[in-house]
């Protein structure tokens, strides 16, 4: 399989519509409120501290930027190339990548398949989209899937972000095996039976120490997104009528609608979705509302994410701003997943905002030229190919620290890598 990168002609018709944040689940929050030093922050977007965030919220930024048809800035991209440590992995942060990963090196699968798919968009990184994929295949679990660190059990949201990261660089999950089960196999083990008295159909994160499967929003996000074999940036999908009664997940396309029809009751009253922190009252939930956002839209149309898509484009300017830039970027993918506009979402340019917290962007892409450019880089690289010395195959996947943040995704279109 060669390495491609989107068109430009595709990625400027992105623009006018925006994505679901964080494939399987939804985006980090805001990191602590510690500033970065201004040795850490060159070509970090956001001021806060990186410590836990700095691969997923750059990423999610990049990725962003690439959907809307911004061109990262090149410092940007510098930066989050040189968080991977040699064997291919991405920790959520390392301060000083002079110095090697070593066995304390929290690398995770999370932050990597983020990167994945942000170096795949953005083109011109195959060595170090191969590195990482070939990292993440080696950490799969027997049963299939992943955990947010290598040997962990695996986890609905992880194994969806993974998903996302295959999907985005046209690798086929179900070929990539483990003991002879696939991520889609690991994913539905996640899935309630219909038969649950709460939340039928919905996805656990993972089960209980008692080996019970508990309803969790954000898990159910992120798996639709998974079975459906999406990354962090997907389109709307076919428009499906409202499923009558949930049936037991016999394929990946029931448990999508499974999970989406329990998604469409979380957000019915309210038109998002809630989250209590600490024993305090039902607060909104943003991210994983994003992150809903395109988990319904890409399971049945853009209609069925009409009401918390609507509530977000009221409600989460403030808290886009307050958050940074994995924030914006979800709503972003949640605006390209409805076909609504980023930059006029709900009174809000997106766009500008992301930009905003990192450094000025590259450019814009070229409408005019690109169509024209696609096809004489294909004829280039299709007789790189045919060499000896040609790229071939890869790139990868979605979401961060497991159940306070998510992430959600589209394959797309790429042009081989030179």
């Amino acid at each position: 399989m060669n390495v491609r990168r989107r068109s430009s002609a595709a990625a400027l018709a992105a623009t006018a519509v925006l994505g679901a944040a964080a494939a399987p689940a939804v985006a980090a929050d805001p990191s602590p409120s510690t500033p970065a030093s201004k040795s850490q922050s060159t070509g970090l977007y956001g001021t806060t501290d990186p410590q836990f965030d700095g691969v997923w919220r750059q990423s999610l930024a990049l990725l962003a930027q690439d959907t809307v048809g911004v061109i990262p800035s090149a410092g940007a991209v510098q930066w989050l190339t040189g968080q991977q440590c040699d064997n291919g992995a991405f920790a959520p942060y390392r301060a000083d990548t002079t110095k090697p990963c070593d066995a304390k090196t929290m690398v995770d699968t999370n932050n990597t398949a983020a990167a994945v798919q942000a170096l795949w968009a953005v083109g011109g990184h195959g060595d170090a989209v191969e590195d990482a994929l070939t990292w993440l295949k080696s950490v799969q679990n027997k049963d299939g899937g992943w955990g947010y660190t290598p040997g962990s059990p695996s986890d609905a949201n992880s194994t969806s972000v993974v998903i996302g990261a295959l999907t985005a660089t046209e690798t086929n999950p179900e070929q990539v095996v483990k003991d002879g089960k696939s991520p889609y196999d690991a994913l539905l083990t996640f899935a309630l039976p219909c038969a649950e008295d709460k939340g039928a159909g919905a996805f656990a994160f993972q089960p209980d120490k008692d080996g019970k499967l508990l309803p969790n929003a954000d898990a159910t996000a992120a798996g639709v997104l998974g079975v459906l074999g999406k990354d962090l940036v997907t389109e709307a999908g076919k428009k499906t009528a409202d499923a009558a009664t949930c049936t037991d997940a016999k394929s990946r396309e029931q448990a999508a609608a499974n999970g989406a029809a329990f998604l469409a009751d979380a957000v019915a009253e309210d038109g998002h979705l809630k989250s209590a922190l600490g024993g305090s009252p039902d607060q909104p939930d943003y991210g994983n509302t994003a992150d809903a956002v395109v988990a319904l839209a890409a399971q049945g149309g853009a209609d069925k994410a009409a009401e918390p898509l609507a509530w977000l484009q009221k409600n989460a300017a403030k808290w886009a701003e307050e958050s940074g830039p994995a924030a914006y970027a979800q709503l972003i993918f949640a605006a390209h997943a409805t076909g609504t506009d980023p930059r006029a979402f709900g009174g809000t340019d997106l766009v500008a905002q992301l930009n905003a917290t990192g450094p000025a962007p590259g450019g814009v892409k070229d409408t005019a030229t690109a169509s024209t450019e696609d096809g004489d880089e294909k004829e280039k690289e299709k007789d790189k190919d045919d060499s000896p010395f040609g790229v071939w195959w890869f790139v990868g996947v979605c979401l961060v620290f497991g159940i306070g943040v998510g992430f959600l995704l589209s394959g797309r279109n790429k042009k081989q890598q030179p």
